[in-house]
């Protein structure tokens, strides 16, 4: 069969963008929001998708998980929720999952679906990673749809949502469904393998304590602890409650340092793999 010209021009602009390192996409879910990946060479049944979630930076993680993605036979997809997509420069909406129009949850399961759609998948499930903010996102999103996650790492929330049946969203769940449709699913939870991790000397305080007028203010806004750690070490012991298995890294001599710990994420991720693909 003969080639065209066309068909060369299409394989080599996939090669160029669309293979290893990408370009960046507007989300045909909504294109105020882009997403950029690493695809390896070859994708095939066992290629799995691992969802790495930016800070307040917006700083992607690509590059720091593309070698991984390669020996790993990973797509790793990172999502990137620009500033003020409302058009007041707030930072934080997508840490809540919600934010005027937006559900933060919803944007990246279509982008999700598209990734899996552009390059002949159909992942049932992916792990997800966020770091700072992007702990935030993580822990929400693993509670509001825990059934779409092999696994979960949550790094250096600021702040964090307990299990508690007491309290309303984002402080608690009690309201779950009536603020997002949806009913906690605990079972569902208990099945996600989880991973905690926060560096010992982060303790710096001015960014993460609420005060009254602030835009996630709520009673019991700052009830979990003071420093990012006290406040990861109860969400472990409030997943653990509930019955979820939660690996706690306490990284010795780190600040807020996402480059630092990102080892521990990949080696919580690859054992995780080896396990899935044995199975």
């Amino acid at each position: 069969m003969l080639t065209t010209t066309e068909d060369t021009q299409a394989k080599l602009l996939r090669a160029t963008y669309d293979i290893g390192k990408t370009a960046i996409y507007s989300a045909k879910v909504d294109p105020r929001f882009q997403y950029c990946l690493y695809v390896p060479p070859q994708i095939g049944p066992d290629t799995e998708l691992v969802v790495c979630v930016h800070g307040t930076s917006r700083t992607s993680f690509r590059d720091g998980f593309a070698e991984f993605g390669r020996w790993n036979n990973c797509v790793i997809l990172c999502p990137i929720f620009p500033i003020g997509p409302l058009g007041d420069g707030a930072r934080s909406g997508y840490k809540y999952m919600q934010e005027g129009d937006i559900r933060y949850d919803r944007v990246l399961l279509g982008m999700v679906e598209e990734v899996a759609a552009n390059y002949g998948r159909s992942w049932e499930s992916f792990a997800l990673f966020g770091f700072s903010g992007g702990g935030h996102f993580a822990h929400r999103f693993a509670i509001l749809h825990p059934r779409q996650l092999w696994a979960a790492s949550i790094g250096a929330s600021g702040s964090v949502t307990l299990l508690d049946t007491s309290r309303d969203w984002w402080v608690g769940i009690r309201n779950l469904r009536e603020v997002f449709g949806i009913e906690f699913d605990r079972d569902a939870l208990t099945r996600v393998p989880v991973q905690m991790l926060v560096g010992d000397a982060d303790l710096e305080t001015w960014e993460i304590t609420h005060k009254p007028g602030g835009t996630y203010w709520m009673e019991g806004a700052n009830d979990a602890g003071r420093t990012r750690p006290e406040r990861l070490r109860a969400l472990q012991q409030s997943f653990e409650s509930a019955g979820v298995t939660v690996r706690f890294d306490l990284v010795p001599g780190v600040a807020h340092s996402r480059m630092l710990v990102i080892d521990r994420v990949q080696d919580f991720l690859a054992d995780l793999l080896r396990q899935k693909r044995s199975a």
